[in-house]
């Protein structure tokens, strides 16, 4: 049976300043999603609450996972549970190779019961599957030897993100602007990582402003997100007409929520107004 991801009536606050106002999303395994929408509405948002994230607190609303309400549980219980996020920014930690992070990592989301102290995945197990994930992604071995994103340019820290997701096996994979900054190059081979990656055991959630990504891996749903609410849902021609043509044609259709966008971005020009 496949896994369901839910997210009802759910409202965030960073602070006292509310971000999300009431987003409604369904993701199963094996569905590819695409989260389109201008700055400052929201898409970032969601994805940190997912992966638990303690600066977006959830004031309304439930996320569940196959009917389980996750929202309470730490990012190391949900990482445990098949949640992943590749991040637009990845952090660099000096002195912690590639290699030993991952080791730890699928340790401690493969075996869920696991101790501090208790022994990690067998050595040689590890080195085995991890070289060979990395011939089936194109990463050089040489890549496992180096600090964890230390030096690394934009493109080789976004396929460490792949690389991970690779390795982790989640359920369900959401990705924050993971073409953000790249050259087409770069899209081209996460991309294809992505898409070599991608199938019946794993939901994505697709968060862009563009649609190189999403050429390599066609939603199935595209939803528009305006002024913390995602007020639009179709298929991948939506995200076409998206980026052929922004969105005015959606602030249009959704005048409140345009309404909304622009008192966020004008506080002082609303309260006069009023």
């Amino acid at each position: 049976m496949s896994s369901v991801l839910k997210i009802e009536n759910l409202h965030v606050s960073v602070g006292d300043v509310p971000i999300l106002k009431g987003v409604n999303l369904e993701i199963g395994q094996g569905e590819i999603h695409a989260l389109m929408g201008p700055n400052g509405s929201g898409k970032s948002t969601l994805a940190y609450t997912l992966a638990g994230h303690p600066k977006y607190e959830v004031t309304e609303g439930k996320i569940s996972l196959d009917g389980n309400d996750i929202a309470e549980l730490d990012p190391c219980e949900r990482a445990r549970l098949g949640m992943f996020l590749a991040f637009q920014y990845p952090v660099t930690i000096p002195g912690v190779k590639v290699a030993d992070f991952l080791r730890h990592a699928v340790s401690n989301v493969r075996n869920p019961e696991r101790k501090e102290g208790e022994e990690l995945m067998p050595m040689r197990e590890f080195r085995t599957e991890l070289r060979q994930t990395m011939k089936d992604l194109n990463i050089d071995a040489e890549f496992a030897r180096r600090y964890l994103n230390e030096g690394f340019s934009g493109g080789e820290k976004k396929r460490m993100e792949i690389l991970q997701l690779a390795m982790l096996k989640p359920r369900f994979a959401m990705l924050d602007e993971t073409d953000s900054g790249l050259d087409s190059d770069a899209v081209r081979v996460v991309s294809e990582g992505l898409r070599t990656l991608s199938g019946p055991h794993m939901g994505v959630l697709i968060i862009t402003h563009h649609e190189r990504l999403l050429e390599y891996n066609q939603p199935q749903y595209t939803h528009v997100m305006l002024a913390g609410q995602i007020v639009e849902t179709g298929d991948a021609a939506l995200a076409h007409e998206l980026h052929a043509n922004g969105y005015a044609g959606v602030r249009e259709r959704h005048p409140e929520a345009a309404a909304e966008e622009e008192a966020a971005r004008n506080p002082e020009e609303t309260t006069t107004a009023s």
